[in-house]
């Protein structure tokens, strides 16, 4: 428990509004996924750029709220029983954030473990994989000479998009009704385009996923929210 005036986050990153809700990130896949959910979900909120340099991501500020140095994290005043809350890692976010607002988690007990079944999909599975691809194809990986390190995360990258495009056969949204799940898989689909690797993995071929990844970013608050916080604040 403690006061936001007084975290060290405030030092670095302080609140214009410290009455509402303060997220700390940048718009990469799981970075967004925040800011689109607050978006969706009509949660008041701030945001305050925190790039993935170290000067941000490891500076003593940043590792107070999230010692695991990653992006996003937030600091919610008006959490649970009233009192202030901070967090990190995306899905955790992105569940605390449903179940307070009452939207996005499915109407009943059969929909919400079914929708935490696939945001569990994105997290253990789609992001780490891909994230992996990026880093083999695009990053540093990619000028490695043995390319069997990138040819397993191409391989492991197909399976899980035919897995997802099965799953979305004769439906819109992975879940049934959009969720959260689908707030958590669209960003990193999206994120194909950057890296680059459509060709490789021949995107095409993927018609479920292809259309599915045009109905989210067609959502007005994707729209909005998918450059927030700003790059160059």
């Amino acid at each position: 428990m403690f006061d936001l005036g007084s975290h060290p986050i405030t030092r670095k990153w302080p609140a214009n509004d410290p009455s509402v809700l303060q997220l700390y990130s940048f718009p990469t896949p799981n970075g967004v996924k925040v800011s689109i959910a607050l978006e969706e979900m009509g949660i008041p909120y701030e945001a305050h750029t925190v790039t993935l340099a170290d000067a941000d991501v490891k500076s003593p500020e940043f590792l107070a709220l999230n010692p695991n140095n990653k992006i996003p994290a937030i600091i919610d005043p008006n959490g649970p029983d009233g009192q202030p809350l901070a967090l990190f890692e995306s899905g955790a976010i992105l569940i605390y954030l449903a179940e307070k607002s009452g939207k996005l988690l499915g109407d009943s007990a059969h929909d919400r473990a079914k929708i935490i079944q696939w945001l569990m999909f994105q997290m253990g599975g789609l992001g780490p994989m891909l994230g992996q691809l990026g880093f083999f194809y695009k990053f540093a990986g990619s000028e490695w000479e043995d390319k069997r390190p990138q040819q397993r995360y191409i391989n492991e990258a197909k399976r899980l998009l035919a897995v997802l495009d099965g799953a979305l056969e004769g439906q819109e949204w992975i879940a049934g009704s959009f969720s959260i799940a689908d707030i958590a898989i669209a960003p990193w689909i999206n994120a194909l385009e950057f890296y680059g690797t459509k060709d490789v993995l021949d995107y095409a071929s993927y018609k479920n996923v292809m259309a599915y990844r045009d109905r989210f970013y067609a959502r007005p608050s994707v729209q909005k929210a998918k450059d927030i916080p700003p790059r160059n604040p």
